[in-house]
């Protein structure tokens, strides 16, 4: 089954009640029972919900995983991940990921003895050099938040199968439709399907998607034991996105495509952040492991000026001054004070993430309509 037919198709059937095309929500907290251990499957709303069941068939299918496990947020998920480790276990980072990432890991989990290092994974014999000892997880971003950063999946995931360490990939940015990171060996698959998963701003959504069923059981025995489960009403919203995933993904890409070499030629930007370069970094790994470029662009202004990109990022009238991404409307953000401000500085700056950086998600619009915004905006 194709892509654009697994996103309507894939795990989904009529409702066998009523025939019904769209997955109803089962709004309900429990499930009558005809005696002790006699059900249809389920038991408690925390454990199981039909809505959602139907939500981790499709995922799964569209990561071309075994199994998915659905959560109240990326983060929600993210947690889910560590909690398969102890106190003393390392997890080895990509150093350039979303802030709330590193948050959750270092002031979280940090006290609870987890060591976390974030290091240049863009050489993959530079993984292999770093992995210590206690090395357990190895957690890859690609393209990374915000630098749009190219990670060599297939051989970050060679290195670590070799080594016996677990994999899990942040694959927000790139959508099911534009990178599959299981086909390329990665133990674990994540998604803030808060994102372009659900696709219109109005959910918040996290997934795990693996193939091996004894790390599918563990993690959605953490699932149900920690309870950061969304509701039915989430999943149908996040079931209703990935309808439109294909089309919505595509058209953003094509739309990011003009939008940076736009931003590349303008007289008021310095530096442009987009994996569609020849000479972007690792261009010929995401032209290799990516269908598209994907839809976000990041740039920085000449002479890394703080005042000069806060008017821009106040002067935009289509692109929205808010975080998150993947929606169908265009958003401008600035990581140093939104999605990033957790990170100290000093490791903001190692990586190339200046005060005066402005990252785009850019939509569906129409391209011409953007970039008037932006040239108003930089004007």
């Amino acid at each position: 089954m194709h892509f654009a037919t697994k996103v309507i198709h894939a795990g989904i059937e009529p409702d066998p009640s009523t025939g019904a095309i769209m997955t109803p929500i089962f709004q309900t907290s429990t499930y009558v029972q005809a005696a002790p251990g006699d059900h249809k499957g389920y038991e408690y709303a925390r454990t199981q919900n039909p809505t959602r069941t139907v939500l981790e068939n499709n995922l799964a299918a569209l990561e071309n995983g075994t199994d998915a496990i659905c959560f109240s947020s990326g983060l929600a998920a993210q947690d889910a991940v560590i909690k398969l480790f102890t106190s003393g276990d390392e997890v080895l980072s990509v150093n350039d990921l979303y802030g709330g990432s590193y948050r959750q890991m270092v002031r979280v989990y940090g006290p609870w003895g987890l060591k976390s290092r974030y290091i240049d994974m863009y050489d993959a014999a530079n993984v292999e050099r770093e992995i210590g000892p206690d090395t357990k997880l190895i957690w890859i971003e690609t393209p990374t938040n915000p630098m749009l950063n190219i990670v060599d999946i297939a051989a970050v995931c060679a290195i670590a199968r070799k080594r016996g360490i677990l994999t899990c990939v942040d694959n927000t940015f790139a959508s099911p439709y534009l990178q599959n990171p299981l086909d390329l060996d990665a133990d674990i698959v994540l998604h803030s399907a808060t994102k372009y998963i659900g696709g219109h701003s109005d959910v918040v959504h996290g997934c795990l998607v693996v193939k091996e069923a004894e790390l599918a059981q563990r993690l959605r025995f953490l699932q149900n034991a920690c309870g950061a489960v969304p509701g039915p009403q989430d999943c149908f919203l996040v079931l209703r996105g990935i309808k439109t995933l294909h089309l919505r993904v595509e058209r953003a890409c094509q739309n990011a495509a003009v939008i940076a070499h736009f931003l590349k030629t303008h007289p008021k930007v310095s530096k442009v952040f987009w994996p569609g370069f020849e000479s972007h970094p690792n261009h010929d790994i995401a032209k290799r492991q990516m269908r598209m470029f994907g839809g976000m662009v990041s740039f920085d202004l000449k002479n890394n000026a703080l005042e000069a990109a806060t008017k821009v990022l106040s002067s935009t009238h289509l692109f929205a001054l808010a975080e998150s991404l993947g929606g169908v409307e265009s958003l401008i953000g600035h990581p140093a004070s939104m999605t990033h401000a957790s990170i100290p500085r000093e490791e903001r700056l190692k990586v190339g993430l200046t005060d005066s950086l402005i990252r785009l998600s850019v939509g569906i619009e129409d391209v011409n309509d953007l970039i008037a915004d932006l040239e108003k905006a930089l004007a």
